[in-house]
Formats: structure tokens, sequence, C-alpha cells
């Protein structure tokens, strides 16, 4: 009877601490987009994740390693979405369904949950190895994402497409994110949407 207590003590402090964790990493996921790398500190993440900041090394070596998993969480759940997305609707039109969403006016003003590429590319020569390597096999596997939606899919010519393709949504967010101008914000995003559209941004098979 005794073992059995211990064990169900063991596995209830384990259960707690990685409840913790995961609460930890969702608000990171969350700060670094909102704010940026440089912007996200270990005691802000710990307050709103409603814990201590001593309790943070019971979980983490390091501020980069948080940032690590951070990161790694952010391009999942984008990747997730964008899956969902186009999984929602017939093959041929799950591309164009993927561009609409990640150019939208929602996915414009939700930083803190859109992509991670739009918030943090530009921060990002700058992070730690660990950090840079959990955001690029994110980066990748939304890459291969977009050129599974080509019909040639498997062949040099769909991931080049899908390499400028994401590249131009990125980009264009970046930028009608940058202005403050409404109007010029929404010019780009429509433009992009018109020219994606109609392929002239597509590199030729």
């Amino acid at each position: 009877m005794m073992v059995v207590m211990r064990n169900s003590s063991v596995n209830l402090r384990a259960a707690a601490k990685e409840a913790s964790r995961e609460r930890i990493v969702n608000a990171a996921a969350k700060a670094i987009r909102r704010s940026g790398y440089d912007g996200t500190g270990v005691a802000d993440i710990m307050k709103e994740a409603g814990l201590t900041h001593g309790a943070f090394y019971a979980h983490f070596e390091s501020r980069e390693a948080m940032l690590a998993e951070a990161a790694d969480r952010a391009g999942a759940e984008a990747n997730a979405l964008a899956a969902s997305i186009v999984g929602a609707v017939p093959y041929d039109q799950a591309l164009q369904a993927l561009i609409q969403v990640y150019l939208s006016k929602e996915h414009l003003v939700n930083i803190e949950t859109g992509c991670p590429n739009s918030a943090l590319c530009s921060e990002m020569p700058r992070q730690s190895p660990e950090v840079r390597l959990a955001a690029t096999r994110r980066i990748k596997e939304m890459v291969d994402l977009i050129a599974r939606q080509f019909p040639d899919w498997g062949q040099p010519s769909a991931h080049e497409r899908a390499l400028v393709t994401m590249a131009t949504l990125v980009g264009t967010l970046v930028l009608a994110r940058a202005v403050d101008d409404a109007a010029l914000s929404d010019a780009w995003c429509n433009a992009t949407l018109k020219s994606l559209a109609s392929g002239k941004t597509q590199v030729e098979g």
C-alpha cells in the first residue's frame, strides 16, 4: 500500500511539473511573437504562466533553452493550422485557401498567435544556434507543406515554387505590419493575393 501511495505521489508531482512546463512554453510561444526574442524575459514569462521566477530553472537550463522550445512550439502551432486549412478544402483549392488565410486581416492583427516567421525572421540571425535550429526545422516543414500543394510535388520545381511562395507571403506580412498606413497595408496583401493567384511569383518548372 505504501509503495502504491508513493508511486501515485511521484506521478502527481511529475504531472504537475509537466503542466507547469506547458504553461511556460505556451506563454513564451506567444510572447516571442508579440514582443520578439529580445523582448521576452524570464520574469515576465513566469508571471504570465502563473509561476514564480525562481521556479524557472526547475524546467529549463537557460533562457535560450526556453526560447528554443518556444520557437518550436510557435512553429508547430502555425504548421498545424496551415495543415488544417489545406485539409479542409479540395486539393485544387488548398493553396489558395492557405494564401488567403495567411494574408487575412485577422492574421495581420493577431501577431502573437500567428505565423512566427513573419513575426520573428528579422531577429533570427542574432539568435543562438539552438533557437535557429528549432525555427529552421519548422520553416522547412512549412515549405514542404506548400510544395505538396503543387501538381509536380516531389520535383525540384515544386520545391522552388514553394520557396518563392513562402518568401512572398512572409515578406508581404512583414511589410504590411510595418507601415502605419492601413490602405498601404491592405494594398500589399491584396497585390500579393492577386499575384500568387495568377502565378506571377512562381518559378517556372
